[in-house]
């Protein structure tokens, strides 16, 4: 199964090829997708599970499946992965899910884990989140984190320029 880690509600476990129905109901449909600007196609979504991949083989972590403790079912992702944060490489927590699964806390629960597990487990100094600037739901979980905003830059992406939000959060001295 790949458990990664679990926290009270959630398991996150790496991905797999079995996982593929699930992420394209994630990354395929457009109005979860809003904050890329489009829904992906087949191809884009491919790519997407084929990086996870490749991120877990090269740096030991990736966004993970995020499914149910109690169910069992494939909730959305998240997980650890390293960003250009405007010219600064950082560790990031990311996070989508299904949108039938939002306004849950998942997003939060799996996020906190995330960070817990980059302090705890890697030992990692600090975490940061990515955010579109009108990405008001995710600026929220950030701060459910204990993240604060640092800074804005823009991110070119799909042929547009996409201002964000760099948040972070230092592990506890």
């Amino acid at each position: 199964m790949d458990k990664v880690l679990q926290t009270e509600r959630l398991l996150l476990r790496r991905l797999t090829e079995g996982d593929w129905a699930d992420l394209c109901e994630i990354l395929r449909d457009a109005e979860t997708m809003y904050a890329y600007e489009h829904a992906f196609s087949e191809q884009e979504a491919r790519a997407w599970l084929q990086n996870q991949f490749a991120r877990y083989a090269r740096d030991g972590i990736g966004l993970w499946a995020v499914t149910s403790r109690e169910t069992g079912a494939f909730l959305g992702q998240a997980g650890l992965t390293w960003q250009d944060a405007g010219g600064k490489r950082e560790l990031e927590i990311g996070y989508l899910f299904k949108r039938r699964h939002w306004h849950n806390g998942y997003a939060a629960e799996a996020a906190c884990g995330c960070r817990d597990y980059a302090f705890g487990t890697l030992g990692h100094p600090r975490v940061v989140s990515i955010i579109r600037t009108n990405n008001y739901a995710s600026q929220r979980v950030a701060q459910r984190m204990g993240m604060r905003r640092e800074r804005q830059f823009v991110k070119h992406y799909y042929g547009m320029d996409m201002p964000h939000y760099l948040y972070a959060v230092q592990k506890a001295r």
